[in-house]
C-alpha cells in the first residue's frame, strides 16, 4: 500500500514514549485513516508496540547516534471500491 511520505524525518521523542505512542504521532502527522494500518521497523523488525523508544534507541543506534526506522503501509480491511 503507497503511504504519504512523511515529510518529518527527524524526531525528538520523550524517553517513556512507547512505540505505540510513536505510531500514533505519525498517524496523526500524515493523517492517516482509520481504516489503514502503518508498521514501523526497527533493524527490518517490527518492535514491540510496548517497548519504550529509548530502549529501541539504546539497543539499535547507529554509529552516528540516530535510530533508523522504517515504515510500511496496509489496508486492514481489504479494498476499498
Amino acid at each position: 500500500m503507497f503511504l504519504k511520505l512523511i515529510r518529518k524525518s527527524k524526531y525528538l521523542v520523550p524517553a517513556d514514549l512507547t512505540v505505540g505512542q510513536f505510531v500514533y504521532v505519525v498517524r496523526k502527522r500524515i493523517k492517516l485513516s482509520p481504516e489503514k494500518a502503518i508498521f514501523i521497523f526497527v533493524n527490518n523488525i517490527l518492535p514491540p508496540t510496548a517497548a519504550k523508544m529509548s530502549a529501541m534507541y539504546e539497543e539499535n543506534k547507529d554509529e552516528d547516534g540516530f535510530l533508523y526506522m522504517t515504515y510500511s503501509g496496509e489496508n486492514t480491511f481489504g479494498i476499498m471500491n
